[in-house]
């Protein structure tokens, strides 16, 4: 009976340390039924786990300073599989940026697509298809 009693507090507890992790992988704060697209600079290329964040200084029409947005994806390792390496966006890099925008209007979403305006690359997050929302 005691060996019974252990296995259920184990398995309880094992499952009250997953509720973390599947709550990590909510995309509740970008707005998957609207898209922006924007030219502008890399800033910065963080190739980290869980997601890998892009930097990007867009300078609004008109006049005004570059405003920075973070733009988030999937892992390095689905990125991997997508044809991306850590340095497929490199500070400096001139871009097209296609998002799915953060609800609350700050400057952040989630990355669908970036085109290298350079040499016309277009580099997308998941096995060729672009991503709203990051579903």
């Amino acid at each position: 009976m005691k060996r019974v009693a252990l296995f259920a507090a184990l398995a309880a507890g094992m499952m009250g340390m997953s509720a973390p992790a599947s709550a990590h992988h909510s995309f509740a704060m970008f707005e998957p039924t609207k898209t922006l697209t924007f030219k502008g600079t890399i800033k910065s290329f963080q190739w980290t786990n869980p997601h890998v964040i892009v930097w990007v200084m867009v300078q609004p029409d008109g006049a005004g300073a570059a405003q920075e947005w973070s733009l988030e994806t999937t892992s390095p390792g689905v990125l991997t599989r997508s044809g991306w390496t850590r340095m497929s966006l490199k500070p400096g890099d001139k871009v097209s940026v296609t998002l799915s925008p953060l609800r609350d209007g700050s400057h952040g979403g989630s990355l669908n697509s970036v085109t290298l305006l350079d040499t016309g690359q277009k580099l997308v997050p998941s096995f060729g298809k672009e991503m709203p929302g990051l579903k």
